[in-house]
Order: C-alpha cells, then sequence, then structure tokens
C-alpha cells in the first residue's frame, strides 16, 4: 500500500540504526541509506521535544542536494528523564550510570522525525512514557556486557533482555522505544 503510493519518490533514511532500517523494511518501503557524519550538539537551553525536534532538523540540513523526487528521513530519539536528556552512552560506566538513575522511575521516550524534500519539511514526534521496576547492579552489569547497548539512547532497548526484566509500564507507542514511532511516520508518508 505505502509502496504504491511512494513509487514515483526516492525514500532515503538517514539512519545507521537497524531497528530503523528494519521498520522500514517492514513498512514495505523502497528505501536507500545514506549517512552524513553530523556532530548531534544542541542549545542547553532546549527541553524535551525541542531537543529531538532540533536533531532530526540538524541531521537533514547536512543533505544539500535533494532532487524533486527525493524524500529524505532523518530521527532523533533521546531519554529524558527528571528534566534531563540522556543520549547514547559513552561506555559501560556511562551505560551504568544511566541504567542505575532509570532505576525504579518514570521516563520519557522522545523521537523526532524529519520528512524533507526539495520543498518542503515537515517534523514530527511522539512521547512514551515507560516505568521502570527497580533493578539490581548485577542486572545491570549483565545486561551491559551481554548486550553492549552504546547504540541506544538512555542505554537501554525495550526489545532486549533488559525489557522484558525491567520495563513494568508503558504508556504510548512501543516502537517509538525501539527508535520510530512507525504509526505517526506511515500516516505522514501516505498523505505526501
Amino acid at each position: 500500500m505505502l509502496r504504491e503510493k511512494l513509487k514515483n519518490y526516492t525514500i532515503i533514511l538517514a539512519s545507521g540504526s537497524p531497528r530503523r532500517q528494519q521498520f522500514f523494511k517492514d513498512l514495505d518501503i523502497d528505501f536507500s541509506i545514506k549517512l552524513k557524519e553530523v556532530e548531534e550538539v544542541y542549545p542547553l537551553e532546549l527541553k524535551g521535544r525541542e531537543i529531538t525536534d532540533y536533531l532530526a532538523d540538524l541531521k537533514s540540513k547536512a543533505f544539500t542536494n535533494l532532487s524533486e523526487k527525493d524524500i529524505l528521513i532523518t530521527s532523533d530519539t533521546i531519554v529524558w528523564l527528571e528534566n534531563k536528556a540522556l543520549g547514547k552512552p559513552k561506555d559501560a560506566k556511562d551505560a551504568f550510570k544511566m541504567l542505575r538513575s532509570l532505576s525504579g522511575k518514570k521516563h520519557e521516550v522522545i523521537t523526532s522525525i524529519s520528512i524533507k524534500s526539495k520543498n518542503f519539511q515537515k517534523i514530527i514526534s511522539d512521547v512514551t512514557t515507560v516505568s521502570f521496576k527497580e533493578i539490581t547492579d548485577n542486572e545491570i552489569n549483565y545486561y551491559i556486557e551481554n548486550y553492549k547497548p552504546f547504540d541506544k539512547a538512555g542505554a537501554y532497548g525495550i526489545q532486549e533482555w533488559i525489557g522484558f526484566i525491567a520495563i513494568k509500564n508503558l504508556e504510548g507507542s512501543y516502537f517509538n522505544v525501539v527508535g520510530l514511532p512507525v504509526h505517526k511516520l506511515y500516516k505522514e508518508l501516505m498523505n505526501l
């Protein structure tokens, strides 16, 4: 259905995330992957959704030569805990610190998507609230050693072991926590 709708466009996914790439395959979209190095730095006064909107837009600005038929998709996800953004951990120590801070608390997972062509741009976002049970240091260390969550905001993947044992409640889109609010992206692409 979506493939037919997009047949006159070239869809470019600017993401190295295997999870986002899988979502595009599962949506039955013909797409190519193009990556450009972007330093993901944002103004410190930004909060929550402003951060992910800014970074999704920043990533899209690296692509300056879009043709009339190109649709570029960029996105960014953060974990928002107690008025602070948790991005991807630098190392195991940083991952441990992040997971320890999430233990026994609620946080938000915020993802923004930029949909951009030569003549227009739209940024959409989604927020999911996630509640973690108390997790032990042993559980945190086991997860980090076995799953190496260094490419994930907040140092965890909901679809992995830690998600099975630690997440006690979810309000919003599960797929948003995995890395893309697929239902919103589908709607926007169908409306092109």
